[in-house]
């Protein structure tokens, strides 16, 4: 009997859409799930026909792959992860590889790494962006963990991959240990973000501008055609432009709390880990936690009042200075998660190719955009570009198009409409050009309440003093340190 290029377990409908890709492009598979009906109905259902091998038991998939075995996990992120690990390896032999294609926490998948390669195996974590149709058609792929093993599954995987223009597929080797996992954490933070600023566009427009649902699905395929082209800005025109049996937009349907699955929490807390500010996609991420409130925010519009939101009669300005201000946001939210990965690679050691991540993101995921391209123009220019707010390209853009973020900002604020993520966009651009900031007023705080010592203008860097605030206190100081 022939044996498949590669084991798939978990028939769920990503691991499932995966498979067919694969199945599509010419790979035999191999499928395992621990409810075997799963298995069976699908081979002799979606798949009749295909060369694809339904297998009972993990001793049965192992059996029926070619030499490395190349096995992806597609099951829920955590302890299920770990358990079907140790349930593989005694099935395994050393070399073979074990993927991990769930949304797996990256400190996680730097643990797996090195216990998966220390039982004589290899372990790639892989993040996989597109949802249900990208798995299907063709995903950005993101694989990190034991670079030996990237040489057997390239195929498989740059196969499946969504292509770009110049046909270059939507996957690359990234790095070592978690980085796969890390940048496809960065990944859904950076969607947090757009996902917002898109959302408080439509608040904008909705509250302050009186627009219908066909106006705003108009503006939107307008924007689509531009610099904001991107899967977000098109699917926000079709949701707008969708309607109810009875004819009423399903938009205005929908209750308003909003659901996460934890990957945006993750990019924040690794943020405060490596002590970057990464305030837009943080905003993101709370402005989802307060929409969750929704019981407690309708009893507190009835007690607290705002001022009176009258509607903008310079619809057209508006719309304009509201589509800069969208891509603004957009800019400064990437410049903050590339940070974000620099600080990771720093630390970790990991090589990662910044241009190639962007390409990468070029297509099949959810934040593909053509704005993405110009990343890649950018990093491909300077590799040890510091911040994307100082690529020319995207420093005039910022530049050019902040004088209409500040005013979008300034009107919401008197309308009393939220704008987290376009306030935070302002406060970042504002803070980071700023060479003076009034964190020595903080420091001498600091000093004052606890000894913590500061640094001199007039002394070298490195050298740290402590004042005696009060005349009653010592010259014992606190140990210096960052946290």
């Amino acid at each position: 009997m022939k044996k498949a290029d590669i084991g798939l377990i978990g028939l769920a409908v990503m691991g499932e859409n995966l498979v067919m890709n694969m199945l599509g492009k010419g790979f035999t598979v191999a499928v395992y799930n621990r409810t075997t009906e799963k298995v069976d109905a699908f081979v002799d259902g979606r798949a009749r026909g295909k060369a694809v091998i339904g297998a009972h038991s993990i001793e049965e998939l192992a059996d029926s792959l070619n030499k490395p075995r190349k096995v992806m996990m597609m099951v829920k992120a955590g302890a299920p992860v770990d358990a079907l690990i140790d349930a593989l390896l005694p099935y395994l032999e050393p070399g073979d590889i074990i993927i991990d294609g769930g949304n797996s926490h990256y400190p996680d998948t730097i643990r797996r790494t090195v216990y998966v390669e220390s039982k004589g195996m290899y372990y790639i974590g892989a993040g996989v962006s597109g949802g249900e149709e990208g798995a299907l058609n063709g995903p950005s792929i993101m694989p990190g963990g034991s670079k030996e093993a990237w040489a057997a599954v390239k195929p498989i995987f740059q196969g499946i991959a969504a292509k770009v223009e110049d046909g270059s597929p939507c996957c690359d080797w990234v790095g070592e240990s978690g980085a796969g996992h890390f940048v496809k954490m960065v990944h859904n933070g950076i969607e947090y973000g757009d996902m917002q600023i898109i959302a408080e566009s439509y608040h904008l427009m909705k509250t302050l501008l009186g627009l219908s649902a066909d106006e705003m699905a108009a503006v939107y395929d307008e924007w689509n055609q531009g610099d904001l082209n991107s899967y977000l800005i098109e699917i926000t025109r079709d949701i707008m432009a969708y309607r109810d049996a009875d004819g009423a937009p399903v938009l205005d349907k929908i209750l308003d709390t909003a659901g996460q699955k934890g990957t945006g929490k993750w990019t924040s807390e690794a943020a405060l880990e490596f002590g970057i500010p990464l305030t837009l996609i943080s905003e993101a991420v709370f402005a989802r936690a307060i929409s969750a409130e929704k019981d407690a925010r309708k009893a507190a519009s009835e007690r607290l009042e705002g001022p009176k939101t009258a509607l903008s009669e310079d619809r057209v300005d508006f719309l304009n200075r509201l589509k800069q201000s969208v891509y603004a946001a957009k800019i400064i939210s990437y410049a903050q998660g590339y940070a974000l990965l620099k600080a990771a690679a720093e630390s970790y050691g990991w090589n990662l190719n910044y241009g190639g991540i962007a390409l990468m993101w070029r297509g099949g995921c959810i934040i593909r955009s053509a704005f993405l391209g110009k990343i890649k123009e950018a990093f491909d220019a300077n590799p040890g570009l510091e911040n994307l707010l100082l690529d020319p390209y995207f420093k005039e853009k910022v530049q050019a198009a902040m004088p209409d973020l500040r005013e979008v900002v300034s009107r919401a604020v008197v309308s009393g409409i939220p704008v987290p993520t376009l306030s935070a966009a302002v406060t970042y651009f504002d803070s980071y050009r700023s060479a003076w900031l009034p964190a020595n007023l903080l420091q001498a705080q600091r000093d004052y309440f606890g000894a913590h010592t500061y640094e001199r203008t007039d002394k070298p860097r490195g050298e740290f003093f402590h004042t005696n605030w009060t005349g009653q206190g010592g010259n014992t100081t606190s140990n210096t340190y960052n946290a």
